[in-house]
């Protein structure tokens, strides 16, 4: 009797990459909190950017241009318990121990979960 595998994908990932940046990747595509935003989140519960930035190389020029765009913004959720990122891409949430861990690097990456609106809260 063979069992099949179910390969599960997550909409998206939290990871930490280059001088302390932290990198979300969903749904194939890359934002960055830059690491300045990560400890005003952290430290003070800032509401923080998040940017995307895209890099344009023009025809015969050999300077490159970065435009950095603010695709959405992160925070901590009322409860204090979990980071929620706001993208034009959708709403996602992550724990914020497991923010934290990714943060300080004992953590290469996190998983982020899709956020479904709470009925409590009225209609979405």
């Amino acid at each position: 009797m063979t069992h099949g595998v179910t390969a599960v994908t997550e909409p998206g990932t939290l990871s930490l990459c280059e001088h302390e940046a932290l990198l979300v990747k969903i749904d194939g595509d890359s934002f960055r909190i830059e690491p300045k935003d990560v400890r005003a989140l952290i430290l003070h519960g800032r509401v923080v950017p998040i940017v995307q930035v895209r890099r344009k190389i023009p025809g015969d020029d050999d300077c490159k241009v970065k435009d950095t765009f603010i695709e959405g913004h992160a925070a901590i959720n009322r409860a204090g318990k979990a980071v929620v990122f706001y993208t034009r891409a959708g709403h996602y949430i992550v724990p914020l121990v497991s923010f934290h861990r990714v943060a300080r690097g004992e953590a290469v990456s996190a998983p982020l979960f899709p956020l479904i609106s709470d009925c409590q809260d009225g209609p979405a």
